[in-house]
């Protein structure tokens, strides 16, 4: 563990990470200012006065900013930043959350990124160690922040979702498991628009690797494909599939149905329809979960009991409630369109989807979905200050397309096109920002405007 006692420790955001790399500063011996260029949530300014750290709001004091020996920044804020280009420039170490938490424990790491299904799958397999007994803790995009943990807890093991941007600014990091699922265009406007950069942080997660680590990793995704045969890894590789293949770890035995774990630590298999997760991207999801439970030794008993209970992610999927015949799913979580391609991919086919799209566009390209939504949608409900784009896109490729431009509306509309035996998605293939605070936040008032049908 560094002795970093007595040096100056700057933290760039007053969010979770912000507030938790601030604390295990100060626990450290460091001495610490977080600086954040907009409001800090009372929550956390409440946790900053009782730690007794020093903090500013509304802009940063660049001088003392200038001064720091190293700089925690927060995934949120991109290094185009004004802020951030002038600690660069002055030479001073920039680091992520995770980077710098990861130098103060020697606790496994279970690393999970990917564009789709990485929360799930974080939270099936923290699940699993959990349900089995080890003194486990849940950090990164989910839980709380494994600064924080660091600071004031010990955990034996972390199960960690890593976004792209997270990954960015991790150097010395060393993942025990690593999970690639998959990779998609997402977040292409904070990488110059250029799949190549965000590929390259994605797999900035098997940096580090020793013999004794793992690489799990989806077998058939093309990107993933394409970048292994440029990595040079000492790490055991455990790719999984949903077919049989040489070499592969997990994968879907046709024959009869049955999810199969083959390593060097674990023989199990169980029928597919025991999975408390239906959908072929939630196949994918368990898969992996289970083959990292199997690196930590986990006994299959647990495994198997574990996959077959666990319970659903909010706003991933989420059944709302049936309202004049028509069932209603939140999917609010699909800020890209590839989330929404299993989304759709799971759902019936016939055509009696209604499907609410819109928020942000990100760059996106809607080809994806397009055989899908031929397939098995009716409408299509935009949803968005701007839904220009959509509706180009979509106009003569569905029986029914609407513009909307508030919650209310697009619910609306939703009822006024559903027929009982129908399906109302909300997956929005866009990011929420444009009139929600967040996905949960989208998600939430979804499904408040669902329930308030049914009275």
């Amino acid at each position: 563990m560094p002795d970093v006692a007595g040096r100056r420790l700057v933290v760039l955001g007053g969010g979770e990470s912000g507030v938790g790399a601030a604390v295990l500063g100060k626990v450290k011996g460091m001495d610490v200012l977080l600086t954040d260029s907009g409001s800090i949530a009372p929550r956390y300014a409440a946790i900053l006065d009782q730690e007794g750290i020093e903090y500013e709001q509304g802009g940063h004091t660049m001088e003392r900013v200038l001064a720091a020996d190293i700089v925690v920044k927060s995934p949120g804020i991109p290094p185009t930043a004004p802020v951030v280009k002038a600690i660069v420039e002055a030479g001073i170490p920039v680091v992520s959350e995770i980077e710098f938490a990861g130098r103060f424990t020697d606790a496994k790491m279970v690393c999970i990124t990917g564009s789709n299904g990485k929360t799930t799958t974080t939270l099936l397999t923290y699940h699993i160690l959990r349900e089995a007994g080890l003194n486990v803790g849940l950090a990164g995009n989910v839980g709380r922040s494994l600064a924080l943990q660091v600071a004031r807890e010990k955990h034996d093991v972390y199960v960690i979702e890593l976004s792209s941007f997270q990954l960015e600014n991790m150097y010395e990091f060393k993942a025990n498991v690593a999970v690639l699922l998959n990779i998609t265009p997402d977040h292409l406007d904070r990488y110059e628009y250029k799949m190549q950069n965000y590929v390259n942080a994605k797999f900035r997660i098997i940096r580090n690797l020793t013999p004794e680590d793992a690489i799990i990793f989806w077998q058939d995704d093309p990107v993933i494909q394409a970048q292994m045969k440029h990595v040079v890894t000492e790490a055991q590789l455990y790719p999984f599939s949903d077919h049989r293949g040489p070499q592969l770890r997990a994968y879907l035995d046709t024959d009869d149905d049955a999810v199969v774990f083959d390593t060097p630590e674990t023989s199990l298999r169980m029928p597919r329809a025991d999975l408390s997760l239906n959908g072929l991207h939630n196949l994918y999801n368990s898969m992996a979960a289970g083959l990292s439970a199997c690196l930590l030794d986990i006994r299959k008993e647990d495994i198997r009991r574990a996959l077959s209970d666990f319970e659903g992610v909010e706003h991933r999927l989420e059944y709302v409630a049936d309202v004049d015949g028509v069932r209603y799913i939140n999917d609010s979580k699909a800020t890209n369109v590839n989330s929404c391609w299993y989304a759709l991919e799971s759902m019936p086919s016939g055509g009696g989807v209604v499907l609410i799209l819109g928020g942000k566009d990100k760059g996106n390209d809607y080809t994806e979905i397009e055989p899908l939504v031929r397939e098995k949608v009716k409408a299509i409900v935009c949803m968005g200050k701007d839904n220009t784009k959509l509706m180009d896109f979509f106009s003569g490729k569905v029986p029914e397309i609407v513009s909307t431009h508030s919650l209310d509306e697009a619910v609306v509309e939703c009822r006024r096109i559903a027929s009982p035996g129908d399906t109302v998605l909300l997956s929005p293939c866009c990011a929420s920002f444009d009139l929600f605070s967040s996905y949960e936040d989208r998600g939430r008032k979804f499904k408040d405007a669902v329930k308030a049908m049914e009275k």
